[in-house]
């Protein structure tokens, strides 16, 4: 018999069992580089043979000839013969019996029950580190380790505590399996890192950007003569299966729209942290190629390999902050393209959400610093972490904002704030932090709006930047309309905060404009909504406490009403000191 398999499934132990459960008495094991024309001058005892993961090549096949002559030699011997050959390298015009291993559940029960019997493993079956370690991806001798284990356990001869840190030890063991030595083969090593920087995305991406990365591991390891990637190498399913992976069909958001594609992902989730963790940390001669692949992936045209180069380089400075800091972060943070000080905000960002200390502390120095371009990328940062950093950001923001107050307040440094792009992305992070943890925020940038002259622009802006918001439906209501109507509805004092930003803004001359083009689109949104009207009328009120301001919106009022046909405008005059009066007296 032939027997295929996948690697690490048990395949030579099926073939033993089978050799065993024939009752030949003595079994013998063959070299494994015998060739399959000299096999069968080697079966002349009577005995079970095994022959396993027998070594073919297209210059060394394994025929039908070969087989016909051996299993003539195996009848006048009276023996039986079991080869074994990897799953890829299974002969196709010959006859093969595909090996499928039993699940760890059914060994790890089998092995308890033979020894602690049915009420051991009733015990044992249902404690936590059993189903942890069975949500996991195991092979057989993986099973089997754990179950000598959890034999004690339902023994009473060794603790349950002990068995938590022994699924621990088995992924680590794997993970290290996978990357010492010279099985698998370098390209296929190089697979499985790009697999755990594109977990769950498509199976090609992660295939052609593992052949990039093994180019570069193979100018480390043969700088003298590189090899070439062979263009048709192992199977799909082959590479899934060595990287204990599965294939399944999805879709891929993309800029137009959903895209089907066929995705990989590993078993386990936790392997693709962990497997980058121990190629960088455990194996520091592959750390060059890391870092020029990951860096070639930051500039990619495609947004998912940035993205995920980004939190590739987030799990590695994590792993070893002052080496990321140094490979990754301060170079892409000192570039000048816009795409590289992306990639660090982004790193950075993903830094802080899997833990990574001291970089509240970076964001910080970096944010009022003197540098320019770091300046520009911890702001992005604390846009993104607002939510997580909302004290820490506001400072730091407020902080950088006051640089841009104490500049001389003339036409033409106003344009060029206008089209300086750190002023942008300062405005756009505090909004960001407006919208993300509003109350408090809110408070904070109302007082300092009242209080303090050198940071009032940059604030107005990132207020009413926030007040044409609409989230994920553009159709809804503006997120901070939404936000007046249920503060008026609660009697809270964020109503009067979001009121005060608002008349400071209408009364602001760089900021009037755009004030009364929010004001116009919140009228709109009050047809046929009787809440946001009435909310309307409250809010407009309140803004219109003298009469420029009165004038003001009157004007904006009649405006709306007669441009867009909307006659919630025409209602709201009521709202205004002298709207009513002074229409009558027109008509």
């Amino acid at each position: 018999m032939i027997l295929s398999g996948g690697m690490a499934t048990g395949r030579r132990a099926a073939a033993m069992m089978l050799l065993h459960r024939l009752g030949l008495g003595r079994i013998r094991s063959l070299d494994s580089d015998t060739s399959p024309a000299s096999v069968r001058h080697h079966l002349e005892m009577s005995a079970g043979y095994l022959l396993a993961d027998i070594t073919v090549s297209r210059t060394r096949p394994l025929q039908q000839t070969h087989l016909l002559a051996i299993r003539e030699q195996l009848i006048s011997s009276h023996s039986h013969l079991v080869i074994t050959v990897p799953e890829s390298s299974a002969p196709r015009d010959v006859d093969h019996v595909a090996w499928e291993p039993p699940s760890a559940e059914d060994i790890i029960q089998a092995h308890v029950i033979s020894q602690a019997g049915e009420a051991g493993w009733d015990r044992v079956r249902d404690l936590v580190p059993v189903r942890t370690f069975l949500d996991r991806d195991h092979t057989p001798m993986e099973a089997t380790a754990f179950a000598r284990h959890l034999v004690a356990v339902a023994q009473g001869t060794a603790l349950e505590e002990q068995l938590t840190s022994l699924g621990e030890e088995t992924t680590q063991a794997q993970i290290e399996s996978w990357l010492t030595g010279d099985k698998p083969h370098l390209r296929d090593k190089a697979f499985l890192i790009s697999l755990s920087v594109f977990d769950q995305a498509p199976y090609a991406l992660a295939a052609e950007l593992g052949d990039r990365l093994f180019t570069l591991l193979n100018k480390t390891e043969n700088p003298g003569s590189p090899e070439g990637v062979p263009v048709f190498g192992s199977s799909r399913q082959t590479r899934l299966n060595l990287a204990r992976a599965r294939g399944y069909r999805s879709t891929e958001t993309t800029a137009w729209g959903p895209v089907h594609q066929y995705m990989a992902a590993f078993n386990d989730p936790e392997i693709p942290a962990r497997l980058l963790d121990a190629a960088w940390m455990l194996y520091p001669s592959a750390r060059p190629a890391l870092v020029a692949w990951l860096r070639d992936l930051s500039a990619d045209g495609r947004p998912l390999v940035r993205t995920r180069a980004s939190a590739a380089a987030a799990e590695l400075t994590k792993a070893d902050l002052p080496s990321g800091l140094a490979h990754f972060v301060e170079p892409w943070a000192d570039g000048k393209k816009y795409g590289s000080r992306l990639a660090a905000a982004n790193t950075l960002t993903l830094a802080h959400l899997v833990r990574t200390p001291a970089i509240p502390e970076i964001l910080h120095d970096w944010c009022v610093g003197e540098d320019k371009n770091r300046r520009w990328t911890a702001i992005r940062a604390y846009g993104l972490l607002g939510p997580v950093l909302p004290g820490e950001a506001l400072t730091a923001l407020i902080t950088a904002a006051r640089a841009y107050g104490r500049k001389e307040n003339s036409k033409k440094a106003r344009e060029e704030d206008e089209e300086n792009e750190e002023l942008l992305e300062l405005i756009e992070a505090i909004q960001l932090l407006l919208l993300a943890a509003r109350g408090p925020v809110l408070t904070e940038v109302s007082r300092l709006v009242a209080d303090d002259l050198a940071v009032r622009g940059p604030l107005l802006g990132a207020f009413l930047l926030a007040c044409e918001q609409h989230g994920d439906d553009a159709e809804a209501r503006p997120l901070v309309l939404e936000w007046y109507c249920e503060a008026l509805d609660e009697s809270s004092v964020e109503a009067g905060e979001l009121t005060s930003l608002l008349r400071v803004a209408l009364n602001d001359r760089q900021h009037t404009d755009q004030a009364l083009k929010t004001m116009g689109e919140w009228v709109g949104f009050a047809e046929g909504s009787p809440d946001v009207e009435g909310a309307l009328t409250v809010l407009l009120s309140d803004l219109a406490q003298d009469p420029a301001e009165c004038r003001r919106l009157e004007h904006l009022l009649r405006t709306v009403s007669k441009a867009g046909g909307v006659p919630v405008a025409e209602r709201l005059l009521v709202a205004v000191p002298g709207g009513v009066l002074s229409q009558g007296a027109r008509r």
